[in-house]
């Protein structure tokens, strides 16, 4: 990061107080949350010191710190031990694969890979209208993918997304999509998936299902409903995951 871009970056946003009844820390905290938000720094990017931040809003070095530890514990930010702190990058889009176990003759799993195997664009039903935050007639993007590890098959999948923040995709190259969806969310429409919100049940596999997944008609499967969140915390796909329930496992800690 040259000098020029930090002196731009560590500027004040022009109000020196918090209003009354808000500590000074909060009010930093929801200062540089904004400036976060409005792009200034982007996801995995490094903002400036902590001292120059301190010294661009006249505070204290101790408030500064308090300001980016509310930040770090809302999960926006994130301290890099000897490398300073970065705006979070987000979810990867692996993390699915914690649910389940596919091992080939006792060895760990491979990566998975994905293969598209439609996408379709129709009209959003109330409920995916209403996590979205859609007007009545807006579309959405329907994609079913399959996710498969040594030629396997293992995860099955319905993506939806809502327009037009994702209309990227709706005339690119599917065979060319990357098998992990978060980083090329990002990089081809500007979606971050900061966090997301997994709900497990357990189901049966209709034939079509259970085709697609190698196993029998009936098959008992896990169902992983996910919602995940951007930035600003809107709702910005619905995924449901359909997996052998055989193969899953869940680990808990309760301290």
């Amino acid at each position: 990061m040259t000098g020029t871009r930090i002196s731009a970056d560590v500027q004040g946003t022009g109000a020196e107080t918090p209003p009354t009844g808000q500590s000074r820390y909060g009010w930093l905290a929801a200062a540089l949350r904004a400036r976060i938000l409005q792009g200034e720094w982007v996801p995995g990017e490094a903002i400036p010191p902590e001292t120059l931040l301190a010294k661009s809003y006249s505070v204290a070095l101790g408030t500064m710190r308090q300001a980016l530890s509310l930040l770090v514990a809302d999960g926006l930010l994130e301290r890099r031990h000897g490398k300073g702190t970065f705006v979070k990058a987000g979810l990867d889009g692996a993390t699915m694969m914690r649910f389940f176990r596919f091992r080939q003759s006792g060895e760990m799993q491979s990566a998975p890979t994905s293969r598209i195997l439609a996408r379709k664009l129709r009209l959003a039903d109330p409920h995916e209208a209403e996590a979205f935050a859609l007007p009545q007639g807006a579309s959405v993007i329907e994609v079913q993918r399959l996710r498969s590890i040594d030629a396997h098959p293992c995860l099955l999948e319905t993506l939806v997304l809502p327009l037009p923040a994702f209309a990227a995709l709706t005339e690119s190259d599917t065979a060319a999509w990357d098998d992990l969806l978060y980083p090329m969310y990002q990089r081809v429409c500007g979606v971050v998936i900061h966090h997301a919100q997994d709900h497990l049940s357990f189901d049966l596999l209709t034939a079509t299902q259970a085709k697609r997944l190698a196993l029998e008609k009936g098959h008992p499967c896990v169902r992983v409903q996910r919602q995940a969140f951007d930035l600003f915390n809107r709702c910005v796909e619905l995924r449901t995951t359909l997996g052998d329930a055989f193969a899953f496992e869940y680990t808990a800690q309760v301290r």
